[in-house]
């Protein structure tokens, strides 16, 4: 069977062809215009043009939000796509496009469609994890996010560092949008995200967990279109940066006063994450890095990970530089960098789904 997994992003378009000979071919293009539906029909026009005479069985597409179900994958039909469609309020920014290229690759593939789900792996979180601190009935709780990569990491960690990754490990998934998980027996305990993907941490574009009463004072001055706006488009590392950038690696080039606040206050927040997780769990046992900024940014690891000695981490600064594997110091808890590949999870889901 050949699987072509399809992410499309709010930047992006990414893709991935898994043909019967076991080989893979991967694809990426960027959005050309601000006009989302005109640059993903061209996306997808030049993956159709790249794919030449290779055609997919199985389409399968990532989905940031799978609401209130825990399934991992799940075939789309037409009742399916009414549920997702009506999930778009719990990802303004992601689900848009993720529905959007369902539409063109239902056009363009006459195959069975699989939607693979983000927020499934933390189905596993106690309901310590999932409560939000407000009344039962308003029908709100805690989803988190990137589940897709953080269960790729569970998968391959084994093989890494044996016994360890069954313990207690904490995966920072730092990339445009950012979150951190706890594991533990390779399974979700907590994540810093939390009923949207705008929660937890700072990102590229979104602010992360805000003070409630900031929420309300932002309510009082914007309509909830210009509210949702900024949230997800206006706040986090391009405002910290006073407008430079929200892309990490133009704030890490930069010789900025601004710039350089974004990155202190991106570093600082990761490293508060890491000791509450750590706290929650009692201790952790590994570190591990993964998306773009956690894979290609020793700096960023770096800076997050010096003051972690009191938790037993310390940087091999030639590892770090290498982007190693393994990027500890000889007497230190693991530290890791994992690429990122949340199209080969895809892959196992969409088989499974239709098994």
């Amino acid at each position: 069977m050949s699987i072509l997994t399809i992410n499309c992003g709010s930047s992006s378009l990414k893709a991935s062809l898994f043909l019967t000979d076991g080989s893979r071919r991967n694809f990426r293009y960027a959005h050309i215009s601000d006009d989302k539906t005109h640059s993903l029909q061209q996306a997808f026009n030049n993956l159709l043009n790249d794919l030449g005479t290779d055609k997919p069985t199985l389409v399968g597409h990532r989905f940031v939000h799978g609401g209130e179900i825990t399934d991992a994958a799940r075939v789309i039909d037409d009742s399916e796509c009414k549920r997702l469609n009506s999930l778009i309020h719990l990802a303004p920014l992601h689900l848009p496009s993720n529905l959007l290229g369902l539409d063109v690759c239902r056009k363009l593939f006459n195959v069975p469609q699989i939607a693979c789900f983000d927020t499934a792996f933390h189905a596993s979180m106690p309901a310590l994890a999932k409560r939000l601190p407000i009344p039962n009935e308003l029908g709100l709780r805690r989803f988190g996010f990137h589940g897709l990569n953080y269960a790729y990491i569970a998968k391959t960690l084994p093989g890494i560092i044996g016994e360890t990754a069954y313990s207690k490990v904490i995966v920072a998934h730092l990339g445009s949008g950012a979150s951190l998980c706890l594991m533990e027996n390779l399974q979700s305990i907590d994540t810093t995200m939390g009923y949207t993907p705008a929660g937890g941490i700072t990102m590229g574009t979104r602010s992360g967990d805000l003070d409630p009463g900031v929420m309300v004072e932002l309510a009082k001055r914007y309509s909830p279109e210009q509210l949702g706006d900024i949230v997800f488009h206006k706040m986090g590392l391009l405002a910290l940066s006073n407008g430079e950038s929200a892309e990490m690696q133009d704030l890490l080039a930069s010789q900025s006063e601004h710039a350089r606040f974004a990155v202190e206050y991106f570093c600082q927040q990761v490293r508060g994450a890491i000791g509450a997780l750590a706290a929650k769990a009692g201790g952790v046992d590994a570190l591990v890095f993964t998306a773009g900024i956690g894979e290609h940014s020793a700096e960023i690891r770096q800076q997050i990970c010096a003051p972690l000695a009191f938790m037993g981490f310390s940087l091999d600064a030639a590892l770090n530089q290498a982007h190693a594997e393994q990027i500890q110091q000889a007497a230190s808890k693991p530290i890791l960098i994992i690429p990122a590949d949340e199209e080969i999870m895809m892959r196992n889901l969409c088989l499974n789904a239709i098994e």
